[in-house]
């Protein structure tokens, strides 16, 4: 009987060796690559987040987890893309313009790409426009910038502004985070949520989506 509790367990405990053997041995026993994926790998990601939002689990042992599922992503990925299973919604993500601060960015990455969503990390220091031509390209569903200066965070307000002037906004949802970013800030430039740290950056995108 397969047992997701363990492939879930895995992910929660950052151990990578017991993901593979457990992902493995659940393929060998007729699971589904889907069931593995939403069943073991998300649902452990999940307490994950939850566990890192409540401050229970901290920046080095959510960096285990992530290179733990991911481990058992590359091995369901490809049997997912040949069922045409792997819809996830899609998120673009990256730091704007004159920020080069990018760990609470790479979590919430980690956090979204462990709960099934297909991320996409432009990186950091990002004009406008390099935002506008990763969207138009890849047709995200929702993006996620970021900031940790006061200085910088008002160019989130400019990326939101290129949207429009684009016809891009309402193709879109626009999400931003960081430790200046309040909601109030989010508010007044547009954006469609504000998240104050990882855990609850992946509910956000989920209700978005919904």
């Amino acid at each position: 009987m397969v047992s997701y509790n363990a492939l879930a367990k895995g992910v929660m405990d950052g151990d990578a060796t017991m993901v593979e053997s457990e992902v493995n041995k659940a393929l060998n026993e007729g699971a589904s690559a889907q069931d593995i994926l939403a069943k073991g790998l998300i649902s452990g990601m999940n307490v994950v987040g939850e566990r890192f939002r409540d401050g229970v689990m901290f920046l080095p042992e959510v960096l285990m987890s992530a290179s733990a599922i991911n481990k058992g992503l590359d091995i369901v990925r490809p049997l997912l893309a040949k069922s045409d299973q792997n819809s996830a919604a899609k998120v673009i993500m990256g730091t704007v313009e004159g920020d080069v601060h990018d760990i609470g960015k790479k979590i919430v990455g980690f956090l979204l790409q462990g709960s099934g969503f297909d991320v996409i990390d432009l990186g950091i220091d990002l004009k406008a426009e390099a935002f506008i031509q990763a969207i138009e390209e890849h047709k995200p569903d929702v993006l996620a910038m970021s900031a940790l200066l006061t200085t910088t965070m008002l160019n989130m307000g400019k990326v939101i502004e290129l949207l429009k002037e684009r016809g891009l906004r309402e193709k879109i949802k626009v999400i931003v985070g960081g430790a200046p970013v309040t909601e109030e800030f989010a508010k007044s430039i547009g954006a469609d949520g504000y998240a104050p740290e990882a855990g609850s950056a992946v509910e956000l995108v989920g209700k978005l989506i919904a």
